[in-house]
Parts: C-alpha cells; structure tokens; sequence
C-alpha cells in the first residue's frame, strides 16, 4: 500500500535529478521523471527506504506528442482572386 497520494501540483522540479521529488518521512526525497510518467508510471519511490507514494497526475500532460503527426495536415483554403 502507497505511502501517501501526492499531486503532481505538490511535487518539487528537481532539474538534476530532471524529475519530480516530495520528502520523505526518512529525509530523502521520493522521486519520479517525466519519462516516467510519459510511461503512465504513478509511483515515485524512495531510494533510501522502502516507501512509495502514488502521484495523481493527468496522463496527457505528459503524453508523447508522436502520434499526433499521423494526423492528416490541415488543408488549405480557396483564395478569391480579383
């Protein structure tokens, strides 16, 4: 069972780690990246115990943009000409 749920909103952007953290009852951090959650992961672990939290967050921030290119290009408009 998850430690804790944290919204993404109340996690910390950690540009070394480039992922996002929030304390630990132990005083590390629990972490989780981007890559992560592009994956759908809702977990962010402690490294330095055994804890996890779950993050609520909206899967489609954080959706890879890729498969909008299968998308027809929009098409062009008639121009009067006078």
């Amino acid at each position: 069972m998850s430690y804790d749920d944290v919204e993404i909103e109340d996690m910390q952007w950690n540009e070394e780690l480039q992922g996002y953290t929030y304390p630990c009852p132990c005083g590390d951090l629990f972490q989780i990246t981007k890559e992560d959650l592009k994956l759908g992961e809702e977990i962010a672990r402690c490294p330095s115990c055994s804890l996890y939290i779950t993050v609520i967050y909206n899967a489609e921030d954080f959706a890879d943009n890729k498969s909008k290119n299968n998308l027809e290009p929009p098409k062009g408009q008639a121009v009067a000409v006078a």
